[in-house]
């Protein structure tokens, strides 16, 4: 099983696990993100080994191929000795260097194409993971919208209890009767004060004002002056009653004045 593989397998089991033991959904996304962050680092570090043998197997290629040109040098240089003995063991010895050289060529192939696929799938599990935390905090915030929604939901149906409300209606009658009665005693504390002449003048006051009023109403509505004449002509009724009024008394009337 590769290196990812397991990483499945164990992310697979955790959740499993917590999923089984019906935690807060809060808790088990946090626990699955710490679980995926530890893998990523475990994942992190296999890939640093296998791309640390590439590199190790491309220093003894390179160096394997460095010596093949070393030592087709030496043969060159034999040869121009007027050595060709010795350019035949150079060459044979070039020829060690070029086997070499071309299984380690296979090997960092494959090596580098393993390790090239770790990257890739290391940079998959680093975006997974990615998407992993921003879709948790949308669903802790869901769940989070969830809870409130059910609690308010509680709450209106405890309200749905007429019991609460009839105990306000109660003690709205009582403090309404509470306040007629505080109203009732303030009107009897006034009436045997003493000070009822004042509480005359208080009503003449009153009623003057609205005179004051009415008067200021019609004056702005342009009847004052008709208001004035029928006064006048009222007051003059009232001289003419007076002068046709006996002299002997109020109480006889002269029948031919009428």
């Amino acid at each position: 099983m590769g290196i990812f593989g397991r990483i499945s397998t164990l992310l697979k089991a955790n959740i499993n696990d917590l999923v089984s033991k019906a935690e807060d959904p809060e808790k088990i996304l946090n626990q699955l993100i710490l679980d995926m962050k530890e893998q990523l680092i475990e994942a992190k570090k296999q890939v640093a080994v296998a791309i640390a043998d590439e590199k190790r197997l491309k220093k003894q290629l390179d160096n394997e191929l460095h010596m093949g040109r070393e030592w087709e040098k030496k043969a060159m240089m034999a040869v121009r000795a007027g050595r060709d003995d010795l350019a035949t063991e150079a060459l044979a010895r070039k020829a060690e260097h070029d086997k070499l050289s071309s299984e380690y060529q296979a090997h960092w192939e494959a090596q580098k194409a393993a390790a090239d696929k770790l990257r890739d799938s290391l940079r998959q599990l680093n975006a997974k993971i990615e998407e992993a935390k921003r879709r948790k905090n949308l669903l802790i915030a869901r769940q989070k919208r969830a809870e409130a929604q059910k609690t308010i939901q509680e709450t209106m149906s405890g309200l749905n209890d007429t019991s609460a409300f009839d105990t306000f209606d109660r003690m709205s009658q009582k403090i309404e009767q509470m306040e007629a009665e505080a109203e009732a005693s303030a009107e009897l504390a006034e009436g045997f004060s003493g000070d009822d002449l004042a509480s005359q003048f208080d009503n003449l006051e009153q009623d003057h004002g609205a005179n004051e009023a009415l008067l200021a109403l019609k004056a702005k509505m342009g009847m004052m002056e008709e208001t004035q004449e029928k006064s006048f002509e009222f007051e003059e009724e009232k001289q003419e009653v007076k002068q046709t009024v006996p002299a002997g008394g109020r109480g006889s009337w002269d029948t031919e004045d009428f």
